[in-house]
C-alpha cells in the first residue's frame, strides 16, 4: 500500500475513536512488551512512545483479525501474515472488550456490510432504495448478493 508519511503524521494528530496507554508487543520474535500510547482513528491504529507525538507505527485495519488471548489481552493478526501477531495488554478485561468492539468497528469492510444490510432491511420495509437518490444504488460494493455476514471478527 502506498502511502504519504506526511499525511499519516497529521491524521494521527486528528481526534481518536480511542485511546489509551496499552502494553504493546510487535510480531517480531523476541520482541517484549512495551507501554505505548495507542489511538484509534478511523481505520488506523497508531501508536506512539509515552513521551512522543510522532507515531512510531501504524496498523491499517483491514483484512485483519482481531482476538482474545486472554482477559486483559488482544491480538491483531493480517490474513496474508496470520503467523505474525501484535499483541495489546489492557489495564481490564472491560477495557479490552471495548478496544475489540471498536477495532471491529472500524474497518471498511464492516461499515460496508453495514450499508448493505441497512439498505436491503429498508427496501424491504419501504419498497425504496435509500440509495437511489445519491446515484450510487447500481455500485457493485454495494449489492446485497456481494454480503457474507459469517465472521464478527474479521475485518
Amino acid at each position: 500500500m502506498r502511502f504519504n508519511e506526511k499525511e499519516l503524521v497529521h491524521l494521527s494528530r486528528q481526534p481518536s475513536e480511542r485511546a489509551a496507554e496499552l502494553g504493546m508487543r510487535g510480531p517480531k520474535r523476541g520482541d517484549v512488551v512495551k507501554k505505548r500510547l495507542v489511538k484509534l482513528v478511523v481505520n488506523f491504529l497508531f501508536y506512539f512512545r509515552t513521551d512522543e507525538e510522532e507515531p512510531i507505527g501504524a496498523l491499517l485495519l483491514e483484512q485483519c483479525r482481531v482476538e482474545r488471548e486472554d482477559s486483559h489481552t488482544f491480538s491483531i493478526a493480517f490474513l496474508d501474515e496470520a503467523e505474525r501477531k501484535y499483541l495489546f495488554e489492557c489495564d481490564t478485561e472491560e477495557q479490552c472488550g471495548e478496544w475489540i468492539d471498536s477495532i471491529i468497528q472500524a474497518s471498511y469492510e464492516f461499515m460496508r456490510k453495514n450499508l448493505v444490510f441497512y439498505r436491503t432491511e429498508i427496501h424491504r420495509l419501504t419498497g425504496k432504495d435509500p440509495l437511489e437518490q445519491y446515484g450510487i444504488s447500481d455500485e457493485a460494493r454495494f449489492q446485497v448478493n456481494s454480503l457474507q455476514l459469517t465472521s464478527r471478527d474479521t475485518l
